[in-house]
């Protein structure tokens, strides 16, 4: 992100002398003036004497370079990290009543208007001190406002400024810098507040990851939606979801402007994405990769989370690796589990599916047994209750199904009617609903089918169910995967 200098185009306005016979303003006044509150110093000499203002030499104003990051160990505890001001923030600023003036080596008070007229010298600044080693050249990594220099790691913070005033906390953004040129990976998890195993599987990355030997760069934020975090929910405190809104309009709704900032912020220095999800509303998913397998760079990507199975999904729009598939970011989804609860089995998947990407990417390399790949499912399906009531599974998750198995059933509580769900293809369960109780419409099953890549499924049409069973009870209703809010 650009940080740009501050504006002092202003400076000519300052007002040296207010008399009627006030001498013409210079015609290249010096920006130093509108930068007094520095200690610097205004020298005058008597009225019989030629005025001289020596002014001492400037101080880069705040903003107007990144400073360098901390570097710190990422594993110690450490306190909330704040943004870094904008040039905005630190504008200069002065008492226009008085500046000190020295008069023959004696410190005085005087006004600011000075009879007759300046002649402005800047003190040289200091050579730097001439150095006999080679130097070292490297491109520089400046992102919210923070040079992250090469082999170190810091944690920076993100904020998208909706909140009110004094009431709002910044989101910590983890960054490491490797020593060695390489791509750049983001992990953005939490873009709904109550999914939880992925805040874990970007802190066990990001505090396990030596800068000396990472080729490249990663950025994790743990938690983006710290609003929805905060409140266990899945949305914004105007009850949008954020992952329905980027890339953002910075002048749009509370959902659109955070959306606006974390992606022009953050994501936009990503050559990868990983966004991780879970299931919601009460349904836990497999941990598996969601990705456009249409988009070559995207298929490509699939390929280094080893043993993970991969869902074809276009993503909708407004989804956050949506967009940044549309400007150039290669970007996936990862489903880990459910909402609400911290699964260890799904956040090992997890941790070792970002591993194996980033050894395939060629950004550290360990010692790693790859798997046989898993298949891709390119056709999946809801199985849709078709009667309320409490659901009760017979199938696990994982379980591979063949056509008219029984999964589960609903059984009405008040007239005890049971009805069955029952498998329409063979495929495996990548997805479902624990048992609850459900309504009528309510996503119980999502079934991964194995196809190849010529039979991928138009995500926007409706597909009937292969097989009528003929069995009264056989109420179930497919549809297409990314038709519903399940599919984050």
């Amino acid at each position: 992100m650009a940080i740009n200098d501050t504006d002092t185009s202003d400076s000519s306005n300052i007002d040296v002398d207010t008399e009627a016979n006030a001498p013409e303003p210079l015609n290249n006044p010096q920006p130093l003036l509108t930068s007094l509150e520095d200690n610097k110093e205004v020298n005058s000499i008597t009225e019989t004497e030629k005025s001289v203002i020596t002014i001492e030499p400037e101080e880069e104003e705040a903003g107007a370079q990144p400073q360098p990051a901390p570097n710190v160990d990422l594993s110690e505890v450490a306190p909330i990290p704040q943004p870094i001001p904008t040039t905005e923030d630190n504008s200069a600023s002065f008492d226009t009543d008085a500046v000190t003036t020295s008069v023959e080596g004696t410190e005085t008070t005087a006004p600011t208007s000075i009879q007759s007229e300046p002649v402005v010298t800047q003190q040289p600044k200091p050579e730097p001190p001439v150095t006999t080693t080679a130097e070292i050249t490297y491109d520089q990594f400046v992102i919210l406002g923070a040079e992250v220099l090469p082999g170190t790691s810091t944690r920076l913070a993100w904020s998208p400024n909706v909140a009110i005033t004094g009431l709002a906390l910044p989101t910590p953004v983890l960054v490491i810098n490797g020593a060695q040129d390489g791509p750049t990976l983001c992990l953005s998890a939490a873009v709904h507040g109550d999914e939880l195993n992925g805040i874990e599987i970007v802190r066990r990355v990001m505090y396990n990851i030596d800068p000396s030997r990472l080729h490249g760069k990663v950025i994790g934020v743990p938690i983006v939606n710290l609003q929805g975090f905060q409140r266990g929910s899945r949305y914004l405190p105007d009850r949008r979801d954020l992952n329905r809104f980027f890339p953002g309009d910075k002048n749009g709704s509370l959902a659109s402007r955070i959306a606006a900032s974390f992606f022009t912020e953050v994501i936009s220095h990503c050559d990868m994405l990983v966004d991780l999800h879970t299931g919601s509303a009460g349904r836990t998913n497999m941990p598996q990769i969601r990705a456009d397998m249409s988009n070559e760079a995207v298929r490509m990507l699939t390929e280094g989370f080893d043993k993970m199975v991969v869902v074809h999904s276009p993503g909708n729009p407004g989804m956050l690796r949506s967009a940044a598939n549309a400007v150039g970011i290669t970007s996936v989804t990862m489903e880990v589990g459910e909402s609400l609860r911290v699964q260890e089995d799904s956040i090992k998947a997890g941790v070792t599916g970002v591993y194996s990407l980033m050894e395939k990417q060629g950004m550290f390399a360990r010692r790693f047994v790859w798997g046989s790949p898993s298949p891709v499912y390119y056709k999946s399906y809801w199985l849709r209750t078709e009667t309320g009531g409490i659901l009760f599974s017979r199938a696990d998750l994982g379980d591979t199904v063949y056509a008219g198995q029984v999964l589960g059933h609903v059984t009405d509580p008040i007239t005890n009617e049971t009805t069955q769900i029952i498998a329409p293809v063979k495929g495996r369960i990548i997805g479902m609903a624990v048992n609850q109780v459900v309504m009528p419409g309510f996503a119980a099953y999502h079934i991964g089918e194995i196809a190849t890549e010529d039979t991928i499924v138009d995500p926007e049409t409706t597909i009937d169910s292969p097989m009528h069973l003929g069995e009264s009870n056989n109420n179930s209703a497919i549809d297409t995967e990314e038709n519903f809010i399940i599919n984050n």
